[in-house]
Parts: structure tokens; C-alpha cells; sequence
């Protein structure tokens, strides 16, 4: 797969992300935000299961090597930094807008070149700071920063930034050795599933009409905000940098606001509208810069010749 093709991926997934906002949103008018995120991934879970078996049954035919344990307990930690992403970004959700949660958590566009870099001194392509400013900035635009939220929700938000950041880096650095994208995924939505499970147990009322009502949101993020968005993630991140890959998601807010406009009636004001140019110029400058840096490298190999 070439490198276009994974960041076409990445847009689809930030596209079905920022419908999940809504879904998110919605679900919680009927139950608590670790149920929701239980359910959420218990659908994830069951939908990529036949995907990821049949996966192992195609390297099985290759004579891959199997999946050793280390690498599953590496696919069980992404598990683990998503469920602190998700339940950290829900609860969230509690005292903030919608509209300032996409922004906070688009913050993981600047997050994710620092974690690479503090993790594991990956410095990305010079082009991913600027790029990685002007998406930040389209996404403050789009969101109307200092709305005056609450602190504490907004507090968590910024957190779950920092876990997506650091997921998309592990993503980035883990599923290329394993070459099992499908399997991480039904690990990682799994380890989620289970670990929200519990604590909504312990925190959470279980009452099946709530549940009912909010069947169709639960159903949709898991489906398609969770059990096909976050293996587009995975499976772009095949073929891209954790850098490049952040920024194609943050796409998810300018799409979150196209929704909220869709479905819920809320108004995009002009400086929104600057804001996604902003983003789209991000996206842009990520795809086309380093092809350009190519050509004028061949160009200039082609005239010393």
C-alpha cells in the first residue's frame, strides 16, 4: 500500500471519529460514560473477530511465525493506553461541550511528534511542526477556544490527548513487526472492553431500558467509530509515520462540526470555516512537501549526471 493510500485510511477513520462525537454525546443522556465505552468496544470486539481470525488463518498458509507472547502483551498495552484515552475523554464529556472536547483532544496532533521523540528519539520529517501548528490552529478556529468550559472536564480531555498520542505511537511502532493489524485491534478493543466493563460494574447502574435507548449510538460507535475506524488507524499506520498519521486524524474535528451541523443543527461560524482550511492545509503540506523534496532531489541528481 503506498503512503497516499494509508492517509486516505487515516481521513476515513478521523471521518467516522468525528460522527462518534455525536454518538458519544448522545449515549450518555441514557447511561454512564464507562458503560457506554464497555458496550462501545464489546461491539468492536465481536465485529472484527471473524476479521482477525481469518487474518491468522492467511499467515498460517504463509508459514508466518506466530504471534509471540511478547508482541500479544505489546497489543494488550495499546489496549490498556486506549481504554485510559477513552475513559479519560468520555468522562470528560460529563462538564465540557462537544465542540471544546474535539479541540483538547485534537491536542494529540502536537502530542504525538513529543512522545515519539521522548519515547524513542523517532524525530519526525521537519515538514510535521509547521504542519503540526497549522492543524492545531485550525482546530481552535474550528472550536471557538475559550468558551470558559469547566476546568475539570476540560483537564481530562487534555489527558486522554496525551493517550492518544501515545497510542498512535505504539500503534505506529508495534504493528509493523507483527504485521497482524486485524489481531491488535481485536486485542486492543478486547483489553478495553473488559477493563470499562469492571469498572462500570463498580460505579455504574446496569438498567436494561437505558441501555435500549442508547442501543443505536452504542451501536454505531462501535461499529464504525471503533471496530472500523480504529482499524483504518491500524492498518495506515502500516505505511506512514505516528507524525504524519496524527495529523491526518485530526480531520476528525472539522468532520465532528460537519455532523454536529448534520445532525444536531449547530452553526459553523466564518472563522470555523478558516479553521478546516487550516487543517485541510495541514493534511496538504504532510502529502505533498515530502514528494516534493523528492522530485527536486531527482531533478537535481538528474542534472549533476
Amino acid at each position: 500500500m503506498s503512503r497516499s493510500s494509508a492517509n486516505v485510511l487515516l481521513l476515513l477513520a478521523g471521518a467516522m471519529w468525528g460522527m462518534g462525537f455525536v454518538a458519544q454525546a448522545t449515549a450518555m443522556q441514557d447511561i454512564g460514560p464507562f458503560l457506554f465505552v464497555a458496550l462501545r468496544f464489546t461491539v468492536a470486539s465481536l465485529f472484527v473477530a471473524p476479521f482477525a481470525w481469518l487474518e491468522s488463518r492467511r499467515e498460517q498458509r504463509r508459514d508466518s511465525p506466530p504471534l509471540s507472547p511478547l508482541e500479544l502483551r505489546r497489543f494488550a498495552l495499546i489496549g490498556l493506553v486506549l481504554f485510559a484515552g477513552m475513559g479519560t475523554q468520555q468522562v470528560g464529556l460529563l462538564t465540557t461541550s462537544v465542540t471544546h472536547s474535539g479541540f483538547l483532544t485534537g491536542l494529540y496532533v502536537v502530542f504525538t511528534p513529543l512522545v515519539a521523540v521522548a519515547l524513542y528519539r523517532d524525530w519526525p520529517h521537519r515538514v510535521i511542526w509547521p504542519a503540526s501548528a497549522l492543524a492545531l490552529i485550525g482546530i481552535a478556529l474550528l472550536s471557538g477556544v475559550g468558551h470558559g468550559g469547566a476546568l475539570a472536564g476540560d483537564l481530562l480531555t487534555v489527558c486522554s490527548a496525551v493517550f492518544w498520542a501515545l497510542q498512535v505511537v505504539l500503534i505506529g511502532r508495534f504493528v509493523r513487526s507483527s504485521g497482524r493489524p486485524l489481531v491488535l485491534s481485536l486485542v486492543q478493543f478486547a483489553v478495553t472492553a473488559l477493563l470499562a466493563g469492571l469498572v462500570a460494574l463498580i460505579t455504574e447502574p446496569f438498567v436494561l431500558t437505558d441501555v435500549r435507548a442508547a442501543l443505536p449510538s452504542v451501536l454505531y460507535a462501535g461499529i464504525f467509530a471503533s471496530g472500523i475506524a480504529f482499524t483504518l488507524q491500524v492498518i495506515g499506520q502500516r505505511y506512514t509515520t505516528a507524525p504524519q498519521a496524527a495529523i491526518f486524524l485530526s480531520s476528525e474535528a472539522p468532520f465532528a462540526a460537519l455532523f454536529g451541523y448534520l445532525l444536531m443543527g449547530e452553526q459553523i461560524a466564518q472563522i470555523g470555516l478558516i479553521g478546516c482550511a487550516l487543517i485541510l492545509c495541514a493534511m496538504l503540506l504532510v502529502e505533498l512537501y515530502p514528494q516534493y523534496t523528492h522530485y527536486r532531489r531527482s531533478r537535481l541528481a538528474a542534472k549533476e549526471s
